[in-house]
């Protein structure tokens, strides 16, 4: 009878659990979606590599779009403030301490992504300001184009901490019972990875481009495959209840 009341009372910590999963996949898809767009439509296509002035005309030319990739890079930080807390309150009956690690990888890694993007704003202010200000145009151009560069750098930065989070997630879900193991094994991929693209950036940039951005194609399968899971399959109920269970006879 009394294990039978207990059973009632972990019951509930299933189904919320199962909620957490979900609003955790609609936010890493949100996330996802954001990121690939800001990436491949809007940066690509107004970025010109090693051009100053023709990357320049055209933000100026664009500089709608410029600013709504703005936009959508803070929308996708508040989304993974919120995804943060939800890996958070599904991984830690696993193991407490390690998922506070991973959280003080992801504050870190979301503090340098923010600066990333006030650097992204920034490359618009010299452009904008240069006829008002009488600005060399040229020196305007350099400066707008030096942001962007900036920005690449600290994002950069930002996945070395976020890869790091990734492994210990990774690691967690292996260990969870209650989400498949081969997700969490290609997290820990996706976070070897990230790690292997900042240090190739930073030890050798002619590398980099070579590898750059097939490198992080484990990295989005990785992702990818952890959202669709939380999304669609969730947390396996039964192992999560008898996790909890197994702890309280503890």
């Amino acid at each position: 009878m009394q294990h039978q009341h207990q059973h009632q009372q972990i019951e509930p910590g299933g189904r919320q659990a199962q909620r957490y999963a979900r609003i955790a996949g609609a936010l890493y898809l949100v996330i996802i979606v954001i990121g690939l767009l800001g990436e491949t439509l809007i940066r690509n296509s107004l970025v010109v590599p090693g051009n100053a002035a023709e990357t320049a005309q055209r933000i100026l030319a664009s500089e709608a779009l410029w600013r709504l990739g703005v936009a959508g890079q803070l929308v996708l930080l508040l989304c993974a403030v919120g995804l943060s807390l939800a890996w958070y309150v599904l991984l830690r009956p696993v193991n407490r301490n390690l998922t506070l690690l991973a959280m003080f990888f992801a504050l870190v890694s979301l503090a340098v992504e923010s600066v990333s993007a006030l650097q992204l704003q920034g490359a618009l202010a010299p452009l904008l300001a240069a006829a008002q200000m009488g600005i060399d145009p040229r020196q305007a151009q350099a400066a707008a184009y030096l942001a962007i560069v900036g920005h690449s750098q600290a994002f950069a930065l930002a996945l070395m901490f976020f890869g790091a989070e990734c492994i210990i997630v990774g690691y967690l879900v292996r260990k969870s019972g209650y989400f498949p193991a081969p997700v969490g094994l290609l997290m820990q991929l996706a976070g070897l990875c990230y790690l292997l693209n900042t240090f190739i950036m930073v030890l050798s940039p002619a590398l980099h481009a070579v590898v750059f951005p097939a490198i992080l194609v484990p990295s989005f399968v990785g992702e990818s495959a952890f959202c669709l899971c939380l999304l669609f399959k969730g947390v396996n109920i039964p192992a999560w209840d008898q996790l909890h269970v197994k702890g309280a006879a503890q």
